[in-house]
């Protein structure tokens, strides 16, 4: 059987519309499959469509959740209580388009050596500000990864159920699912797309909840903010004794060093590092007491079935 596990947050003006489309997509394949709908806590009517629409489609499971507790969590959830051999994740805002999954799973299902097949972007319509923040961090995530073809990508993809036990066997709180995807390993192949806008609705991800899910990639994945912390260490330390020199050499040559504003450089430049290591410092400390708190990822209130 075949799972598809969409997390829904406010997501009224689309779910007719979602629900229409995936029917047609998934009745073109020789497969059983059930649609794993998550309500991420939300305030609108999302829930009450979703369960009104059940009687109409008898492959709907909806998970109702205890709050909002996010996008990454909202998916984890669905996989937990997915049933299928096969699982697609994608998003509920019409961006990943349903009819992309019939190529995904012939792909998957023409080779038994192939436990996943991600969809990787060729164009996304999105504003240009938030497609410049996007590619900036697409670009920096796929340089300190496996290689350069997690660029574009996102959790749009079908796996394995191997795959999906190797997935939430990781129980890290600041969660970045396609990261997570390419750290278990297995063999995966990719199929391109072009990205759609919105359906209807504003987006859900604010600039404020891109950027935390950004930071949990690269915390989450490398070591590169802790190196650049010591490289730019050594630079300072380096700056620092040339500063030393150069002083040293015009008290003994009687050239008069600079005055206050050398000195009102130095202590600013130090003084900026140290509290940008702070910072950097301060991220890892706040991951590492979340997972020390070791909260539940999310609460799962009611299973409609």
């Amino acid at each position: 059987m075949l799972s598809i596990v969409v997390p829904i947050y406010n997501e009224e003006k689309i779910i007719d519309e979602l629900l229409g489309r995936m029917r047609m997509a998934l009745n073109s394949l020789d497969t059983k499959y059930e649609l794993v709908f998550i309500d991420d806590g939300s305030t609108d009517s999302s829930l009450f469509k979703l369960l009104k629409l059940k009687s109409d489609f008898s492959e709907l499971k909806v998970v109702q959740l205890s709050r909002n507790y996010g996008h990454q969590a909202a998916f984890t959830a669905g996989l937990s209580v997915s049933e299928g051999s096969l699982i697609v994740l994608m998003d509920g805002d019409l961006q990943d388009p349903p009819e992309l999954i019939k190529s995904m799973y012939e792909k998957i299902t023409s080779d038994p050596n192939i436990d996943v097949v991600y969809a990787r972007r060729i164009s996304k319509k999105e504003s240009l500000v938030r497609n410049f923040f996007m590619n900036v961090f697409h670009e920096i995530f796929g340089r300190i990864k496996i290689d350069k073809t997690v660029e574009d990508v996102g959790n749009f993809s079908i796996f394995r159920r191997t795959v999906a036990d190797a997935m939430l066997a990781y129980r890290e709180k600041s969660r970045y699912l396609p990261g997570i995807r390419f750290h278990v390993g297995f063999k995966q192949e990719y199929v391109l797309y072009a990205r759609d806008e919105r359906f209807a609705g504003a987006p859900k991800m604010s600039y404020r909840k891109l950027t935390n899910l950004a930071l949990d990639a690269l915390f989450s994945f490398s070591d590169y903010p802790v190196r650049f912390m010591l490289i730019l260490g050594l630079v300072g330390i380096l700056v620092s004794l040339l500063g030393i020199i150069y002083v040293l050499i015009s008290k003994l040559t009687g050239i008069a060093p600079f005055g206050w504003s050398s000195t009102l450089f130095f202590i600013s430049f130090f003084a900026s590092l140290q509290i940008t290591f702070l910072g950097l410092l301060g991220e890892y400390i706040h991951r590492i007491y979340k997972e020390v708190q070791d909260r539940p990822l999310f609460i799962i209130k009611k299973i409609f079935r």
